[in-house]
């Protein structure tokens, strides 16, 4: 499916009160997809993400200088650095939330599976469609856990009941929550769930879209350890059907989660860049840069 396609209600806007059913879109039209700039492997995986010269502006501030990348398929990818170096910023480009900033700017080029998401036939919703978030503290909706999980569905115009009911069950399973919830998920409000058992919830929301990549912004940031490791396991066998890119500040973290690893930091004009991206084993053992070396070491940041 192409990025170009009828508009469809955005699934990260506020949940507005019950209606029936949307009519499903239209077929996609056709448009011509854009090659990936970059190399076509990464580590023997394919490119889902290929970055070139990538600019982030917040009015006349530039947040992010000259970044080219590439995110492999079916494999973590951690974003590491110190605070304000543009970790969150970049992943914001990877579903065009930025777009929803005032004042913001993206330059350069983000290649999705082909496909230039910031071209001018691309239409932002069909993007996050297909790149899920997941925010650093959970953000249930005030309704039950099933109603929380089909809401992506139902906003793209699902409203067959019976395929509804897989696509939550799938979803829950899949985010390794289906055991704790299967009693009572369609009258219990997510709400009442644990903090760790909320975050878990939002991944399924977010799975229940069928996207190709998830975004995860320090998902574990506010939990407690034992929450924390069931994320970490849930992201170990997230990666075999999606790529994954987190944010996180936490060196231990990074390097159990991730194959592999990209480090930002500021520059002298306060824009963060692209210090050094590569296998996570190497990153932490011995990367190319000694500013890198620095930081996985604690000697700053």
């Amino acid at each position: 499916m192409t990025l170009a396609q009828a508009p469809a209600a955005d699934p990260l806007a506020p949940p507005m009160p019950s209606a029936p059913p949307m009519p499903a879109a239209p077929p996609p039209s056709i448009r011509v997809s854009v090659q990936p700039t970059a190399s076509a492997k990464v580590d023997g995986n394919d490119v889902r993400i290929a970055v070139k010269d990538l600019d982030v502006y917040y009015g006349k501030k530039r947040a992010v200088r000259g970044v080219t990348m590439d995110i492999p398929a079916n494999a973590v990818t951690a974003f590491i650095g110190p605070s304000g170096c543009g970790k969150s910023t970049i992943l914001r480009c990877f579903d065009r939330m930025n777009d929803l900033l005032p004042g913001a700017r993206v330059e350069g080029q983000i290649v999705l599976n082909g496909e230039d998401i910031y071209a001018p036939d691309v239409l932002p919703v069909e993007v996050r469609r297909r790149v899920g978030l997941v925010f650093q503290r959970p953000n249930p909706f005030p309704m039950t856990i099933y109603d929380n999980v089909a809401y992506g569905p139902r906003r793209h115009g699902q409203g067959d009941k019976k395929v509804l009911d897989e696509t939550v069950e799938r979803s829950l399973i899949r985010a390794a929550l289906w055991d704790e919830v299967k009693d009572d998920f369609r009258k219990k409000s997510g709400l009442a769930l644990s903090g760790g058992q909320q975050q878990r919830m939002c991944i399924a929301r977010a799975l229940a879209t069928e996207p190709d990549v998830i975004l995860m912004d320090e998902p574990a940031s506010s939990l407690d350890p034992i929450s924390t490791l069931k994320i970490e396991d849930l992201i170990h066998e997230l990666r075999e059907r999606y790529t994954i890119v987190i944010v996180t500040h936490n060196m231990q973290q990074a390097s159990r989660v991730s194959q592999m690893t990209a480090f930002f930091t500021l520059g002298e004009d306060r824009a963060g860049y692209l210090v050094e991206h590569d296998e996570t084993a190497r990153i932490f053992t011995n990367p190319r840069q000694q500013l890198t070396e620095d930081y996985v070491s604690g000697r700053f940041g």
